[in-house]
C-alpha cells in the first residue's frame, strides 16, 4: 500500500507518541504531533491523513478543526475520541470516528483504512469505527452537496 504523511492531533503526549510509533511501524511518515488547533493548522500542509481527537489543549476544537483540515487542506480525517457522541451525525468531509480506548490492532486497521480511503482503495474499517454518511474525504465538496 502507498505510504502516507500522517498527522496526529492529540493533547495527551503519551497517547500521541504511541500512535506516532504505530504509524512508523506501518511504514507511513508521521509529520508531527499537534496538541491544539493552531499547531494542527501549521502542520496541515504536510499531512495527507490526520487522526484527530476532539478535546485538545485549546478546548473542544477537534470537530471544527477536522472540518477545516478536510475542506481547506484536503486532508483525510479520522476522529479518535472517548466522546464520539459529540460528533452527532458526523462532520462534512471526514471519514468517521473511532471510540477510545483503542487497542493496537484496531488502531492499525483504522490507519490502514484511512490510507486506503485517501487513495480510493478498498479496505475494511475496524468494527467499532462509526462511518459518517455521504462521506467522501478526498473531495469534501461531494460530502457537502450530499447534505444540501
Amino acid at each position: 500500500m502507498t505510504n502516507c504523511n500522517i498527522m496526529v492531533v492529540e493533547d495527551e503526549i503519551f497517547v500521541a507518541t504511541e500512535i506516532e510509533s504505530m504509524i512508523e511501524e506501518l511504514g507511513h511518515r508521521p509529520v508531527g504531533i499537534a496538541m491544539d488547533s493552531t499547531s494542527a493548522l501549521d502542520l496541515a500542509q504536510h499531512a495527507e491523513v490526520a487522526l484527530v481527537d476532539l478535546n485538545l489543549r485549546d478546548g473542544p476544537t477537534g470537530p471544527l478543526l477536522g472540518r477545516i483540515l478536510a475542506e481547506k487542506f484536503g486532508v483525510t480525517v479520522l476522529f479518535m475520541t472517548a466522546n464520539p457522541s459529540q460528533l452527532g451525525d458526523g462532520v462534512p468531509g471526514t471519514i468517521g470516528v473511532l471510540p477510545k480506548p483503542v487497542i493496537d490492532d484496531e488502531l492499525r486497521q483504522a490507519v490502514r483504512y484511512a490510507v486506503a480511503r485517501r487513495h480510493r482503495l478498498p479496505a475494511e474499517p475496524p468494527a467499532r469505527l462509526k462511518l459518517f454518511a455521504a462521506d467522501n474525504s478526498n473531495d469534501p465538496e461531494d460530502g457537502l452537496e450530499a447534505r444540501a
